[in-house]
């Protein structure tokens, strides 16, 4: 896991295609601080959760500019609902607003919206839209994929698809013996889409918080200081370009993954 501090960016925009070697296939983000920056400013939570509307508009077109395939955003979570009632009905009404305001910026830019999460919960006129803009944006072959991470948590998702798996298994679809993790898989939420090879955190908390918990074992995590409403595209460029510097072994040795000869020593990881 690394962390990037409030620095400086190495690389503008124009630089990125030659600085980075690697571009993440899938990117999730768990988009934090949006109340946290507007009380460090003295003004109300709403202001932060506006000015964080504004970085999504602008992180999903750079990711799709960069050639990010798949995009997962952390929009709202199921522990999200405890919040006070005023402030629920506000996130609904705002996500809707932005919804009508990005249909066709997306359309343009060749972006397919998608979600994700325990759906049913959401009021109405929310799903409404969503529909909405997911049809006006549906295209066979998109230059990304977006999902929203709506109403969604990680343990309620591979609750959700062992209920189905278990179904599926009393109705002899399946046997136990058919079930592992690449069957699993087929059960989750969005199972056409690849493990995010990237998360990024806002915020500075260095945890995942009930996101992806089955699908984000192997990515990299990159916790960045800086609240949401902050993070520019030069912030993810920094990540982006920190994700091109590991070498994704997963349970391999550095040798078997590069195709150097191994060393004789035998050592853990």
């Amino acid at each position: 896991m690394s962390w990037l501090r409030q620095k400086k960016a190495t690389s503008t925009p124009k630089e990125i295609g030659t600085s980075v070697s690697k571009i993440p296939k899938h990117i999730a983000i768990i988009m934090d601080g949006n109340g946290r920056w507007a009380q460090s400013r003295g003004e109300l939570r709403i202001a932060g959760h506006r000015e964080g509307a504004k970085r999504v508009d602008e992180i999903v077109t750079e990711c799709a500019e960069l050639g990010v395939e798949f995009l997962t955003l952390y929009t709202f979570s199921t522990e999200n609902w405890e919040r006070p009632k005023s402030e629920v009905n506000m996130l609904m009404r705002l996500l809707v607003q932005n919804l009508k305001i990005m249909d066709k910026k997306l359309l343009k830019n060749g972006i397919k919206l998608e979600c994700q999460g325990t759906l049913e919960r959401l009021p109405a006129f929310v799903n409404k839209e969503l529909d909405r803009v997911k049809k006006f944006t549906d295209r066979p072959d998109p230059k990304m994929t977006l999902s929203l991470a709506l109403s969604y948590g990680g343990r309620q998702e591979i609750l959700d698809a062992t209920k189905k798996m278990f179904l599926d298994v009393q109705l002899g679809k399946i046997s136990l013996t058919e079930i592992n993790e690449d069957l699993f898989r087929t059960y989750l939420y969005h199972p056409h889409f690849p493990d995010p090879d990237l998360m990024i955190r806002t915020g500075g908390d260095s945890r995942i918080s009930n996101f992806l918990i089955w699908e984000v074992a192997y990515s990299e995590i990159v916790v960045i200081d800086k609240y949401w409403p902050e993070f520019t595209i030069q912030c993810l460029h920094e990540a982006v370009k920190e994700f091109g510097t590991k070498q994704r072994r997963f349970g391999k040795t550095s040798e078997q993954v590069s195709g150097t000869t191994p060393s004789s020593q035998f050592g853990l990881l």
